[in-house]
């Protein structure tokens, strides 16, 4: 009777995609976000993925042998479970961290439940949070050097300060290893469209969120606060790779939308009005926990259920766009508006830093100024250079708190090795240079980047006329000494002064 009567329990109708299969496309859709996150934070965010995932890995294999089960290290779902614990870490989290928290998502949250598909909470967020927990100043994400906050962007927006939605969007801002909005939804608009992933989840995490932000969030629906708030704190990762874990998630597509807005509203009751700005994590779980209440009231229609006397009328398929189409089309729409709209919401404020650093280095080469004024009078011979190199960019007159002129403030541009050079140079009342500040040099760091270096910069104040550049030592008034190996770097920044001067002698001379 072997192979003529097959008994099974049910179900007898099963999905096409299998477990190894899944998990592999999930690794799969994670692999931009690393790969960003990696690019950006350097080689220690490389070893704390790698830990956590080969310490999931690891804890599994172990797990199992001790209890005697079956090996299902090759089934991927550690691999996932360490690679998200991984991603939503720090760049600066000590390395013991990740090995802590994959030992405890693993053999606590999952084995000791049963193994996979009988966890109740997903193990990567209930290890994150386990971490956040205990280890809370280590996992407190740190800024890099060249920060000028020292809170991530969530904790800046929870403080109601400015943050950059373009790096955070990009995932070069201070947060966590995994924080490319772009790579994260390239990854999970790929698994929605491969039906790996409900849409009813990740959709209504979103606009739960969102809705409850806006609501509730003191700037209404504007839309540069809402982006924000929706690029930051792990919201995106949360909504599209953590609430939408089958075992952990709602059975019903009714039930998956109310579990989705569920989250989504935690979320952004905790971002408003919780003490930890990155609390999205909690929110999630929350909602694992509430998923057996949410099925034990919501429950789906059972597979070819009708009324009796009632036959179900036979409808042809309607045509549908594939999936991949719709995915492809709307990475492709959030990428452009995303970018262009972040670009002209943020086009004053680059424009205002611009201006400032600018200023500043007008302060620096006319120290003894108090104000300054366009040079109107050279604008014409300004836009006659406008496209030539060398040139003048802006002329100031500089003034004294009395309003008397005491020199000029111009920005002046010349051809280096490594692009356009560009400096502001200050010029006394007779036309004697006063000091220089470069605002762009890309030249070749021990070579053309020496031009940024006192030994090369002092020895042009108090000189005027046309500049010279010699060899060697210079020994006429107007004679400047090359730099050794950075001769173009050297003839670039003499040309652009001699454009200033030239200027001065022509318009600016006598007061203009």
């Amino acid at each position: 009777m072997n192979g003529v009567l097959n008994l099974s329990s049910s179900p007898h109708i099963r999905d096409k995609w299998t477990t190894p299969f899944i998990m592999r496309m999930v690794a799969l859709s994670l692999m931009p976000a690393t790969i960003v996150g990696i690019l950006v934070h350097g080689w220690q965010a490389f070893g704390i993925v790698a830990l956590a995932v080969v310490a999931a890995v690891a804890s599994e294999w172990v797990f199992n042998k001790v209890c005697h089960k079956p090996d299902t290290i090759w089934d991927g779902s550690a691999v996932v479970t360490g690679l998200l614990l991984g991603l939503s870490l720090g760049p600066k989290t000590p390395l013991y961290l990740p090995v802590i928290g994959s030992v405890f998502a693993i053999v606590v949250c999952k084995g000791c439940f049963g193994g996979l598909g009988k966890n109740f909470i997903n193990p990567a967020l209930a290890a994150r949070c386990f971490l956040l927990i205990s280890f809370a100043n280590a996992m407190t994400i740190k800024p890099s050097l060249d920060a000028v906050a020292s809170a991530t962007p969530v904790g800046a927006l929870k403080a109601f300060e400015q943050v950059d939605i373009t790096k955070m969007f990009l995932g070069t801002a201070d947060g966590v290893i995994g924080s490319s909005i772009l790579a994260l939804l390239v990854g999970g608009l790929l698994l929605w469209s491969l039906d790996i992933i409900h849409g009813q989840i990740c959709f209504s995490v979103l606009i739960g969120f969102t809705l409850l932000i806006g609501l509730f969030g003191g700037e209404g629906f504007e839309p540069r606060f809402l982006l924000a708030h929706l690029c930051g704190g792990g919201v995106v990762m949360g909504a599209f790779f953590m609430a939408t874990d089958y075992v952990t998630s709602p059975v019903s597509r009714l039930g998956q939308f109310i579990y989705g807005c569920l989250i989504g509203v935690l979320g952004g009751i905790f971002r408003l009005w919780g003490n930890t700005a990155d609390s999205f994590s909690y929110a999630i779980i929350i909602g694992n926990v509430c998923t057996p209440l949410i099925d034990t009231y919501i429950v789906q229609k059972p597979l070819a259920y009708r009324k009796i006397g009632k036959t179900r009328p036979v409808k042809r398929e309607p045509f549908r766009i594939p999936k991949p189409v719709i995915a492809l089309t709307i990475i492709a729409l959030i990428a452009g508006v995303a970018l262009s709209g972040v670009f002209s919401m943020t086009k004053e404020t680059i424009e205002g830093q611009e201006l400032a650093k600018e200023t500043e280095a007008y302060k620096a080469v006319c120290a003894d100024a108090d104000s300054f004024e366009v040079a109107e009078a050279a604008n014409d011979k300004i836009a006659a250079m406008a496209e030539t190199t060398p040139r003048v960019n802006k002329a100031y007159i500089a003034k004294d708190a009395g309003g008397n002129t005491i020199g000029y403030a111009l920005s002046v541009t010349g051809k280096g090795f490594g692009g356009d050079v560009t400096l502001a140079m200050g010029l006394d009342a007779d036309g004697k240079i006063t000091g220089i500040s470069f605002t762009e040099l890309k030249e070749t760091a021990g070579l053309g980047m020496r031009a940024d270096e006192p030994a090369f910069k002092d020895q042009l104040i108090g000189k005027g006329g046309t500049l010279t550049l010699v060899k060697g030592t210079a020994e006429g008034e107007s004679e400047i000494s090359a730099i050794t190996g950075a001769s173009v770097t050297s003839g670039a920044v003499t040309e652009a002064l001699n454009a200033g001067l030239e200027l001065y002698d022509t318009v600016l001379k006598g007061g203009n």
